[in-house]
C-alpha cells in the first residue's frame, strides 16, 4: 500500500471489531486498524494499526488523517465515556472523515429507561451535528451476552418481568456493518435498527440456554429493590449499578421488542436466533 486505506476501523481487538475487521479483510478491502496497542492488532492483510485513544484529539486527529469513513465502535463503558465520544468524533470531523458508522443501541433515545442508551443517542446527535455523513447501527442486546448473565448458581437474576427483547448475535452485526462500509455512499443518514428474528423472555432465553448448553439456567424475577441489593457485593459505582439494573427494566417496559427485517436487508441472510446461535457456537 502507497498511502494508508481510507477506511478506518475502532475496536479491532475486541469482539465486534475484530469481526468486522476480519470480514474486511476476507472480502478485500484495505483497512486502518485503529488502536490503543499496535501489538494487539489482528494481523490482516492489507491492514495497517494506528495509535488512538478516543480522549486524546490530537493523536485520534493524526490517526484520521486521510480518512474517509470511520467505523466507530462505542467506547468501554466508563463514566466520562460520553466525554470521550464527543472528542473522538470532534478529531475525526477536524481531520476531514467525511462518514462515520456508528455502533448505538436499539430504541436510543433522551429518556430511553436504559441508561447507557441516552448516551448512545447523545452521541447520534452530536456525529449529525458534526456536519459529517452518517449511518447508526442500533444494536440490540447481544445475543452472545446471555449465557454469561447467569450465576454461578444458574440463575439470570434481574426485574424484567415478562418483558421480551429482539436479541441479536454479534456475527450479524458484524456482518451488517461490512455490507455498509464497502458502500457506505447507499446508507448515507440511515438508522438500522438490528435485531435477532424474534422476541425472547427470560423466562425463554433460559429454556433455550437450558437445552443449548446443558446447564439448568433458570430466570428470577428480582424486584428493583431485590436487583439493586443483589448488586451490592460487586462494590461498582452507581452509574454502573444502575445501567445493569436499567437493562432489565428496559426488557420489562419493551424498550428491546420488536423484531426487524434490517439484518436480512443489509446481509441477504435471516439474523440467528437464540437456539441457532448456541448451536453454532458448540460447533466452533
Amino acid at each position: 500500500m502507497t498511502r494508508p486505506p481510507a477506511l478506518a476501523v475502532t475496536g479491532s481487538t475486541g469482539h465486534l471489531g475484530g469481526m468486522v475487521a476480519r470480514l474486511l479483510a476476507n472480502a478485500g478491502t484495505p483497512q486502518r486498524l485503529l488502536v490503543r496497542d499496535p501489538s494487539r492488532a489482528p494481523a490482516l492483510d492489507d491492514a495497517l494499526p494506528a495509535v488512538i485513544t478516543y480522549a486524546d484529539p490530537v493523536l485520534a486527529k493524526a490517526a484520521l488523517e486521510g480518512v474517509t469513513t470511520l467505523f466507530m465502535v462505542s467506547a468501554a463503558e466508563a463514566q466520562d465515556r460520553l466525554q470521550q465520544h464527543y472528542t473522538f468524533v470532534d478529531a475525526a470531523a477536524a481531520a476531514g472523515v467525511l462518514h462515520i458508522v456508528y455502533t448505538s443501541f436499539f430504541g436510543a433515545a433522551a429518556d430511553s429507561i436504559f441508561t447507557l442508551g441516552r448516551d448512545h443517542f447523545a452521541t447520534e446527535e452530536h456525529i449529525k451535528a458534526s456536519g459529517m455523513d452518517f449511518t447508526f447501527l442500533r444494536d440490540n442486546f447481544y445475543l452472545d451476552f446471555l449465557p454469561l448473565l447467569a450465576g454461578e448458581d444458574g440463575v439470570v437474576r434481574g426485574p424484567a418481568g415478562d418483558g421480551v427483547m429482539a436479541a441479536v448475535a454479534r456475527a450479524d452485526i458484524a456482518r451488517s456493518a461490512v455490507t455498509v462500509l464497502r458502500d457506505p455512499a447507499l446508507h448515507i443518514g440511515r438508522s438500522y435498527d438490528l435485531t435477532g428474528p424474534e422476541d425472547i423472555s427470560l423466562t425463554r432465553a433460559a429454556e433455550l440456554l437450558t437445552a443449548g448448553t446443558g446447564r439448568t439456567i433458570t430466570f428470577h424475577n428480582e424486584t428493583l429493590e431485590e436487583a439493586y441489593a443483589s448488586r451490592v457485593p460487586y462494590g461498582a459505582p452507581p452509574w454502573q449499578v444502575d445501567a445493569w439494573v436499567s437493562t432489565y427494566t428496559a426488557i420489562a417496559a419493551g424498550e428491546l421488542a420488536g423484531p426487524t427485517s434490517a439484518v436480512h436487508e443489509l446481509t441477504g441472510r435471516e439474523p440467528l436466533g437464540l437456539a441457532q446461535f448456541l448451536a453454532e457456537s458448540h460447533t466452533i
